[in-house]
Formats: structure tokens, C-alpha cells, sequence
């Protein structure tokens, strides 16, 4: 099954690797949002999201994969700030910490994949730490 994901990154590189893991697993990107703003944007159509925490507009990742949840978009997030999500975000599946090699970012995208067709049992790759299930 196919998704479309959203990739909220403001580091052109970070995202271009991103987009490449995504579409090499048979997802669409859907585009490359920078901010709240742009993130806003692109996020009718996203099944799912990679999310930053600090963007182009400040740390405001922790409150998009919060919007982003409650529209029913299964959210990861990859940040080199972990800390700054606290326990965890309300409605969204964890976090993995940067820097990420491609074999963990690609078993990063297959898990949020897997949880969103609603595969039960998956497991999360070593270094994705994960979020207290929470109902919005």
C-alpha cells in the first residue's frame, strides 16, 4: 500500500535524502514543507509525516505533528533535539534522533507505513524511541 508523506524539514539535504527513501519504498512525496506555513499547506493530502523540530521558523515541529495527528496523519518525528518533544507529542508514534543512517531511515518510513495500514505487531526500528498511545 502506497502513502503519501510529508516531509517537514527546513535542510535541503536532510529532506532531498528523505524524499528519496520515501519514493525508493514506493510512497509519494507529496512535497517538502520548511514551516508551519508551508506545512499547513501540504497537509490535505498527507497520510503521513516526517517532522522536524526546528524549522525554518523556530521550534514549531512539536506543534505541527500535534495539527497533523489530530487531521489524522500518522507522524514521526526526526530531530536532533529529542529532549524538545518531552514525553512525547499527543497522537504521534516517537521519535528518532539525528543524525540517521538510510537503512534506519528507510525502517523508520516501513514502520510509520506499517502503522498506518494498521499492521499490528510491528516493531520499531533499535533507535526510534516511541510515544504513550494517546486518543486525540
Amino acid at each position: 500500500m502506497a502513502f503519501n508523506v510529508l516531509i517537514v524539514e527546513d535542510q535541503p539535504i536532510i529532506a532531498m535524502g528523505l524524499e528519496d527513501a520515501v519514493e525508493a519504498l514506493g510512497h509519494h512525496s507529496i512535497g517538502v514543507a520548511r514551516n508551519r506555513a508551508e506545512a499547513t499547506l501540504l497537509a490535505a493530502t498527507a497520510d503521513m509525516a516526517l517532522v522536524d523540530v526546528n524549522l525554518d521558523d523556530g521550534p514549531t515541529g512539536p506543534g505541527i505533528g500535534r495539527d497533523l495527528a489530530i487531521a489524522d496523519i500518522t507522524v514521526l518525528f526526526m530531530t536532533s533535539d529529542p529532549g524538545a518533544l518531552g514525553a512525547g507529542v499527543k497522537g504521534t508514534l516517537g521519535v528518532m534522533e539525528k543524525p540517521i543512517l538510510d537503512l534506519e531511515v528507510v525502517k523508520a518510513i516501513q514502520y510509520v507505513a506499517d502503522r498506518r495500514a494498521g499492521i499490528e505487531g510491528t516493531c520499531p526500528p533499535d533507535r526510534l524511541r516511541t510515544f504513550p498511545v494517546t486518543k486525540q
